[in-house]
């Protein structure tokens, strides 16, 4: 009876209450347990979703650039002299281009009139893009180089014999019209593909213009 008596008072003991984790103190760098997705919004996907774009050149820019060049090509034609008359099949290269360059000479001072039309309606003509102002500039620049090899040889005067005065004017108009034509075929390629050539000696003071 006693023994029944005990184990009623146990079952009707009220249990004590669960002792509560303590929670940990928050700190500057403590942080929720709880998971947060974010969505990308319509803004930041177009601002991280980017287009490369490909503007071509226009082709009357390229036209422009390409007629640019041909200034300082015709006027360094009288260099190629001493090449022509070694090598005469060289004249062959530029046969397609004589009823042009006579037309061209035909004109009393074309050389003057082309050279300032090119840098006071192009160079400094503002309407025109830049890409078609620097082409310009490095034309009228590799221009006015080509005029040293004159004044060199005025002022030298090497003769008319066959020293070494002679030899050498030879080779410097020679190496002046290689130069020249290849500064020629390498701008109007590059135009035509829609490049900017960089002349060397020459697209720094060119650049420095604009």
């Amino acid at each position: 009876m006693a023994s029944l008596c005990l184990s009623l008072h146990q079952t009707l003991k009220p249990s004590a209450a669960p002792t509560p984790r303590p929670t940990p103190p928050l700190t500057l760098f403590s942080f929720p347990t709880s998971t947060i997705t974010l969505l990308p919004s319509s803004r930041r996907a177009s601002t991280l979703t980017t287009r490369a774009s490909y503007t071509p050149t226009p082709a009357t820019e390229r036209v422009i650039s390409i007629a640019s060049y041909a200034l300082p090509f015709f006027n360094s034609l009288q260099y190629g002299r001493f090449l022509f008359a070694q090598y005469p099949r060289l004249g062959l290269l530029v046969e397609p281009i004589f009823p042009i360059l006579n037309l061209y000479r035909s004109v009393p001072y074309a050389s003057f009139v082309a050279f300032f039309g090119l840098y006071l309606g192009v160079v400094r003509n503002t309407s025109f893009s830049r890409y078609v102002r620097f082409n310009a500039m490095q034309a009228v620049t590799l221009d006015v180089l080509l005029a040293v090899p004159v004044l060199l040889t005025r002022i030298l005067d090497p003769g008319h014999g066959s020293g070494f005065g002679m030899k050498a004017m030879m080779w410097g108009h020679t190496g002046v019209f290689v130069f020249s034509f290849m500064c020629f075929v390498y701008g109007v390629v590059s135009c035509l593909v829609g490049k900017t050539p960089y002349i060397p000696l020459v697209a720094d003071a060119a650049g420095r213009q604009l």
